[in-house]
């Protein structure tokens, strides 16, 4: 089936050290979200359970990949009909540490999951503390509105392999749960890499993060030609983009930049 257009939201919203909250603030943004079209709706990084700075109650918060979070998404998409994409404090094996995932849900249950490959070790802060780098493996992928979507994090932006993967494994969309922290410079840095990564990949990209004070804020989603289709400002809120499908084809006909490229991807 073809699809006129894929609606894509990014939500920003702040995740908090309560598990109701969270699950309340997503609840409500997604309906905003599907009122105005939406039909993928993407969360920052840390949806579940988030506290800052980091203590043991993250792992003490941690959930299975089937746990309450995973099923409470599964049953507002299943009434929405939309397809949810979140970040997850996931239990690791030792208890100490948690995995930093992200799922897509839909109402029949998980689609793709991720876990965070490069850890937020950098401009002060020690995330590899607390979380356990994922596992290097092929990309998991879902499909909705004839569009292929794929998973990477925050801190991945800034290594343009994850997103190259991605574009092997025939992605159309990437989505970027992040909390992008703030910083000097720090909200250039996650504009330009949210377009580079469109940019160099002629695929479309979604970003959502935290609003400020602790994130950056300015959610987007961004075309294969790099130009912002809807963002966010500094607010909690929803930014909806209707995605064409063709438009892929026809930036990569005049630009085909990823058939004439000389290297490859390898794991280090």
């Amino acid at each position: 089936m073809t699809y006129d257009s894929v609606g894509v939201a990014v939500a920003q919203f702040a995740p908090t050290a309560s598990k109701q909250t969270n699950l309340d603030a997503i609840d409500d943004l997604v309906r905003r979200a599907g009122a105005r079209g939406a039909r993928v709706i993407v969360f920052p990084e840390y949806s579940s359970y988030f506290v800052d700075p980091f203590d043991a109650s993250l792992a003490e918060n941690a959930e299975d990949l089937d746990g309450p979070f995973t099923t409470a998404l599964s049953a507002l998409a299943a009434e929405l009909d939309v397809i949810l994409v979140a970040g997850l404090v996931e239990r690791a094996d030792d208890g100490r540490r948690v995995r930093n995932a992200v799922v897509a849900v839909a109402g029949d249950g998980i689609r793709a999951v991720y876990r965070k490959l490069h850890l937020y070790d950098a401009f002060g802060q020690r995330e590899s503390d607390w979380v356990e780098p994922g596992e290097i493996a092929p990309p998991e992928t879902f499909e909705a509105g004839g569009l292929r979507f794929g998973l990477m994090t925050c801190y991945d932006l800034r290594f343009p392999e994850v997103a190259r993967t991605l574009a092997d494994a025939r992605v159309d969309v990437a989505l970027v749960p992040a909390e992008w922290v703030r910083g000097p410079l720090k909200e250039h840095h996650w504009q330009t890499l949210l377009q580079a990564r469109a940019i160099e990949n002629t695929f479309f990209v979604a970003g959502a993060d935290h609003p400020p004070p602790l994130g950056v804020g300015h959610s987007m989603v961004i075309d294969p030609q790099g130009v912002a289709l809807a963002t966010i400002g500094t607010a909690t809120d929803v930014a909806v983009a209707h995605i064409d499908p063709g438009a892929i084809a026809r930036v990569r006909r005049v630009n085909p930049a990823l058939d004439l490229r000389r290297f490859r991807v390898t794991p280090r």
